[in-house]
Order: structure tokens, then sequence, then C-alpha cells
């Protein structure tokens, strides 16, 4: 309250409301931008993956169409790590004679769908379960697809504890587990 109480002092309280009604307006343009893309994911073409996706912990509606966006047809891909590679979530290979070095991810394909997958895959840090939200976007979904929902979050849990165990950083596992979890999606939305 005393910064407030200076800000008043000085005059500066209308910049100050002006800046309000600015982050005001931008939070309510998001909101709309928000429900046009959700309409959007609904469509009869689109829904069916994005529902399947929205299975995941991490994945909501509109990161499940970004996805689907764009990678597209998952069904292009023959294997999931054939989808790993595209989004460069795999290491990458150094080699010379009989030397072999594996490096950092490739970061090849969709930059925007990587980040969409590693952000998801810092959910999965967290113990295995099923809460209230995750269970309304369960409803009406085949079982062969809630299974493999349910047995990414086992893996990518002790992925996440494995890795942290042998001293790698967070940003190592996490995207150690958005592989795992691309090809998790992969199975879920060709299924």
């Amino acid at each position: 309250m005393a910064g407030r109480a200076a800000l008043r002092a000085r005059g500066d309280e209308p910049a100050f409301l002006d800046y309000l009604a600015a982050i005001d307006g931008l939070v309510a343009r998001r909101g709309s931008l928000d429900q046009r893309l959700s309409r959007l994911a609904e469509e009869p073409e689109l829904w069916p993956t994005v529902a399947r996706l929205r299975c995941f912990r991490g994945i909501e509606t509109l990161t499940a169409l970004a996805l689907c966006l764009e990678i597209g047809d998952f069904g292009r891909f023959q294997r999931p790590c054939q989808l790993a590679a595209w989004l460069g979530l795999v290491p990458s290979l150094h080699q010379s004679g009989e030397s072999e070095t594996r490096g950092s991810i490739t970061k090849t394909g969709s930059a925007y769908a990587r980040r969409l997958l590693v952000e998801a895959a810092w959910h999965y840090t967290r113990e295995p379960r099923i809460g209230d939200t995750l269970r309304s976007r369960h409803q009406g979904q085949p079982e062969q697809v809630l299974q493999i929902a349910w047995r990414a979050q086992h893996r990518l849990y002790r992925l996440h504890r494995r890795l942290r165990a042998h001293g790698k950083p967070g940003n190592i596992a996490a995207a150690a587990a958005a592989h795992e979890l691309a090809c998790f999606l992969w199975a879920a939305a060709v299924a």
C-alpha cells in the first residue's frame, strides 16, 4: 500500500491505472482467443485426436490442438520413435571411426510442439494419480487410450526419478520425458 500512496503523491496514478486497464484488456482478449480456439478444437476432423491427447496429464484442449496442428496426421509416422525424431527429441550422434558420442537433442522439426511437450513432461514429476479434472477429460474415451495414458504416468514418473537420482539436471530429465511422452501420444492418436 505504501507504494500506491507514493504513486499518488507523485501524480503517477493515471499512468498506473492506464497500465492496469491495458493488462485487463489483454487478459480479456486472451480469454476470447482461448474460447475461439477451443471451438476450433471441437471441429469434427480435429476433435477425436484432440480428445485422445487430452487424456494425458499436462495436456489440455489448447495444447492438444496445437500439437495436432503442428504434427498433422500422427499416422504418417510408422513408429513412435519417428515422431520423436521429427520433433527433435532424440540425442545427436557424433561418430568418427569407432568412437561414438551422443550429444544434446537435435532440435529439428517443430520447436513449438517440442516446447509444448517439454512443458507437459514437467507434470510427470509428481506421483501417478487421476484427479477430478483428468477424470472428466477421460469421459467417453476408449479404454485402450486410457490405459496408454495411465502407463505414461507411471513410466514418465519413474524416468524423472531415475534420471534425477543419477544427478541429471531437471531440464535433461524433462527432455527425456518429452521424448517418451511423444511416443505415448503417438500410440494414443493412432489407436
